[in-house]
């Protein structure tokens, strides 16, 4: 197996990037990547901390990041599993990216910066959602920004209906939970209980 080593020999292999690779980044948010943002519902969060990498999904209603001016983004950290990995990581370590996907279309963008984890009541208050509050909000600088082509969209046929996975083929949380704990955890009843579960606890 032969193994890359060094800048220099990807860049035999690759080349380097063309005009288009380069020209669209930039270190704000410009009026394009404003509404790309405001227009997605998802975004995938990466973290570095002392323990390693994490890639944490981030879903709400479309343009669920707040752009508070063209530097600074702040997203809400809805109810989830309290495992808090992403926060673990920021309050160690201030790096972090973001790609943002907008359903049906084949651009992502992807944004790289620093951020920290605020507390401030009047801050959280103004993401209040179904009468219910973020417990923090993450805050964002923006360092670089740029669009992503759209070949791996395109590869993966990812917005095609016919393509979708029929879930029954898949293993079910409560599956996967009962086999990792031998039953002490999951089961049917966490399968049966998730729908209420999740909608009362949505926000």
């Amino acid at each position: 197996m032969s193994v890359i080593e060094t800048i220099e020999q990807l860049e035999a292999i690759y080349g380097f990037p063309n005009d288009a690779s380069t020209v669209k980044v930039a270190a704000r948010v410009t009026p394009p990547y404003r509404v790309l943002i405001e227009q997605s519902p998802f975004a995938a969060l990466a973290t570095c901390g002392p323990e390693g990498l994490d890639c944490s999904p981030r879903g709400d209603l479309a343009g669920f990041v707040r752009i508070h001016d063209e530097k600074t983004l702040m997203m809400p950290d809805r109810r989830g599993n309290n495992r808090c990995d992403s926060l673990r990581n920021i309050v160690r370590d201030p790096r972090v990216a973001l790609l943002f996907l907008i359903p049906g279309a084949g651009s992502t963008l992807r944004v790289n910066g620093r951020a920290h984890v605020s507390a401030e009541p009047n801050l959280l208050a103004t993401f209040k959602m179904d009468g219910k509050t973020p417990r923090t909000v993450i805050v964002m600088t923006v360092e670089e920004m740029y669009f992503q082509c759209a070949r791996a969209i395109v590869r993966a046929d990812l917005w095609n209906p016919d393509r979708r996975v029929d879930p029954k083929i898949l293993p079910t949380p409560g599956q996967i939970l009962a086999e990792m704990s031998e039953g002490a955890v999951g089961g049917e009843q966490y399968d049966r209980e998730w729908p209420d579960r999740a909608r009362r606890t949505m926000w």
